[in-house]
């Protein structure tokens, strides 16, 4: 059975991580170079679509093969409750949860950080106990450790953030103060993945400090070189033919952005099978293009204007008047009837947000591919 080689579903892993091998073997080194290590704490980022789910797949891939244990999560209610769970002994059950960062009051109470009662113990375990007690035990080998891979990022609760910021830095410092020589310490790596914004709402939060020392890495459109040659490498593999020409007709429609490369390659693959060909025509890139436009917008487009204000609408509506060309900032005064202030206000909203960049003198284009033409057809 013929098996189409492009996976575009979430956090499927494509046939090749193509423009990322730098994160990849940042990651990778952190893990083999120690306790200490800048990638062993790193913040991903990128738009929806920019491949942050599958980076998360391949570091816990990477870091299995390297005999760590792994826990991969999704940030949403309960997330430290969940991470304690996994680090426990099996047989413990809970009882109930209460979780919550530490808070200390000088000659009164502390109260533990991400604190759970189970029913197993009298005493409340929390996440820092937690992984020290599982990185003690000797299923993990000198050297080694523990990595917690947290996607969606932006979704967690603050709460959430600052127990885990916390524990992860008490356990690095318990490390640090250790007799244990550098080869034999253990470890724990924490990946943080979500939207662009998360990093500013991380980083100014005076509990997380510690994560402005965390590797960031953002993720961005991949070359057009690289993408041709990707749809060249995949379509041959699977015992398909594409021209050169063809491929870089793809690759520019995909303009780089690797969701779309998925897309595309999926549905013109799809496009030459459903013909019986071995040959990925022009006509079946055109294809790809326009069945992989009708996925984009439902999974891209649309979750991309999530959460937008009336105003951020307004600005972005105005730009899309130009779609796919860049928008002159001047024109914007005019179209959305406002002060030149407003203007710059919410252009650099936008821009922080990672929704439009700067394409030139006074210019400003959509980061996001099609999302112009997506406004257009609200």
């Amino acid at each position: 059975m013929v098996v189409n080689p492009f996976k575009p579903t979430a956090g499927k892993m494509p046939p090749i991580l193509i423009g990322r091998q730098s994160i990849i073997d940042d990651f990778s080194e952190a893990l083999t170079n120690g306790v200490g290590a800048p990638g062993r704490i790193m913040l991903v980022t990128g738009q929806r679509g920019f491949g942050k789910t599958v980076m998360l797949t391949e570091f816990r891939r990477i870091a299995k093969a390297q005999h760590w244990e792994v826990i991969g999560e999704t940030a949403s209610t309960g997330l430290v409750t969940r991470l304690i769970a996994a680090l426990s002994p099996s047989g413990i059950h809970l009882d109930q949860a209460n979780i919550s960062p530490s808070i200390g009051v000088s000659g009164i109470a502390t109260a533990s950080l991400g604190q759970m009662h189970f029913a197993a113990e009298s005493n409340p375990l929390t996440l820092r106990n937690a992984l020290n007690k599982r990185l003690a035990s000797k299923k993990i080998s000198k050297g080694k450790g523990i990595l917690i891979t947290i996607d969606e990022t932006q979704a967690a609760s603050h709460d959430d953030l600052v127990a885990i910021a916390t524990a992860v830095q008490h356990i690095i410092t318990d490390a640090d103060e250790s007799d244990t020589p550098d080869a034999d310490k253990k470890g724990v790596a924490i990946v943080f993945a979500g939207l662009p914004y998360m990093v500013n709402d991380l980083l100014d939060n005076e509990v997380t400090t510690f994560l402005r020392r965390a590797l960031r890495r953002e993720l961005d459109n991949v070359p057009l070189p690289d993408v041709k040659n990707a749809f060249l490498e995949t379509v041959a593999a699977s015992g398909k033919t594409i021209s050169e020409e063809d491929a870089l007709e793809a690759a520019r429609k995909s303009e780089g952005y690797p969701y779309m490369v998925q897309l595309i390659g999926y549905y013109m693959w799809q496009s030459a099978q459903r013909q019986g060909s071995r040959v990925i025509t022009a006509d079946d890139v055109a294809v790809g293009f326009s069945d992989a436009l009708l996925a984009f917008d439902d999974a891209v487009c649309a979750p991309a204007l999530d959460g937008i204000t009336g105003a951020e609408k307004l600005f972005l509506m105005a730009m899309a008047q130009d779609a796919p060309n860049p928008t002159q900032v001047g024109d914007i005064v005019g179209r959305t009837r406002r002060s030149r202030s407003w203007v710059s206000k919410y252009r650099a909203i936008l821009i922080k947000d990672k929704l439009i960049r700067s394409s030139g003198h006074g210019q400003l284009e959509f980061t996001v591919p099609h999302l112009g033409q997506y406004l257009q057809s609200l």
